[in-house]
């Protein structure tokens, strides 16, 4: 059984998105909180195997809630409308491992929280396009050095499929080669990136504006 805490400051999402969970054999919301405060001690005392976090919430935010105890939360998928790019990225650098829209299907919900405590990331193409966005209009001073150089064709191939959030049988799959060859390319992507996991080689990656 998965254990979600679900911290959201609107109560109708909260019942929402529990009354989804419910209906699944295998995903219980087993705390809430209304902002990372109260997230803080829910998390505590129920030790989830995941967080669903609110990213905009009064006293505490999702992302003030990452900056002081992101190091230390369970695996955390932030609940988001994508109004907010620079919050959301700021999550990604944090630590988020994924994000959710508010309004999101119940199999994209379970499966998401599936993914995230199997140690995959949640990075919607969608988000990653606007999130490189926002980099390509920054002054130039604010941005990384232009790398497109710094990765093969297959390997950028690759680290846009992580991007995505799949793994590495996902990957095979769509892009022909074995699986162990799959990882031996994003243990290449990581030591050129110089990054230690996925979600890191993700945001290097828009940084250096390899995806």
């Amino acid at each position: 059984m998965i254990r979600v805490v679900l911290v959201d400051d609107q109560t109708l999402v909260r019942s929402g998105i529990r009354g989804l969970l419910d209906l699944t054999p295998d995903i219980r919301v087993v705390a809430e909180a209304a902002d990372g405060v109260e997230a803080v001690a829910a998390i505590a005392q129920s030790q989830p195997d995941a967080v669903l976090l609110d990213v905009r919430m009064p006293t505490c935010s999702g992302v003030d809630l990452l900056r002081r105890h992101g190091a230390t939360l369970p695996p955390t998928i932030m609940l988001t409308t994508f109004d907010d790019d620079e919050a959301l990225f700021d999550c990604m650098r944090l630590g988020a491992r994924g994000f959710l829209l508010k309004d999101i299907s119940l199999e994209r919900l379970a499966d998401g929280l599936r993914r995230v405590v199997a140690g995959q990331t949640l990075f919607r193409p969608g988000l990653t396009e606007r999130t490189r966005s926002s980099f390509e209009h920054a002054a130039p001073a604010d941005r990384a050095p232009d790398a497109h150089e710094l990765l093969t064709a297959r390997e950028t191939e690759v680290l846009a499929l992580i991007a995505g959030g799949f793994n590495n049988a996902e990957i095979a799959l769509a892009l022909g080669p074995s699986e162990g060859t799959i990882k031996n390319h994003v243990s290449s992507i990581l030591s050129k990136l110089g990054v230690r996991d996925r979600v890191k080689a993700v945001l290097r990656g828009l940084e250096l504006g390899c995806i």
